[in-house]
């Protein structure tokens, strides 16, 4: 059985930037593509620490999640790139903020570059 594709858009998390959706939702299924850390309303950096990224990051999630009828609790796999692999335990500090209770599996890899020059990026996969 075929499951309809549905874009999710919201302007609560920064627009495109190529030919791809902020989320797919398949059926129970919501497929995040990744966030960096710009500001929905400016598209710039708020912050250029691991930290306030990381939070940044989190909230363009979320709103992603909203749109789509979900919170970080339904999310089950997150895919983290990080620029630098030393700043693993900050980043970490702050990602435990969002998901305290069962969190979802994932793994982090070390990358040599990110759009924009973030320090980040978050992709997920969120099921109702």
């Amino acid at each position: 059985m075929l499951h309809t594709r549905k874009a999710i858009k919201t302007s609560n998390a920064p627009g495109f930037t190529g030919p791809y959706s902020q989320g797919i939702l398949v059926g129970d299924t919501l497929y995040c593509a990744g966030q960096i850390a710009t500001d929905p309303r400016t598209e710039r950096f708020s912050d250029h620490t691991i930290e306030g990224q990381t939070d940044r990051v989190l909230k363009n999630l979320g709103a992603v999640l909203r749109c789509a009828g979900m919170s970080y609790e339904h999310v089950v796999h997150c895919t983290i790139f990080l620029r630098d692999l030393n700043d693993y335990a900050n980043m970490n500090e702050v990602y435990s903020q969002y998901f305290t209770e069962l969190p979802p599996s994932r793994e982090t890899v070390a990358v040599s570059g990110l759009p924009r020059g973030a320090l980040i990026k978050i992709s997920c996969v969120a099921i109702k």
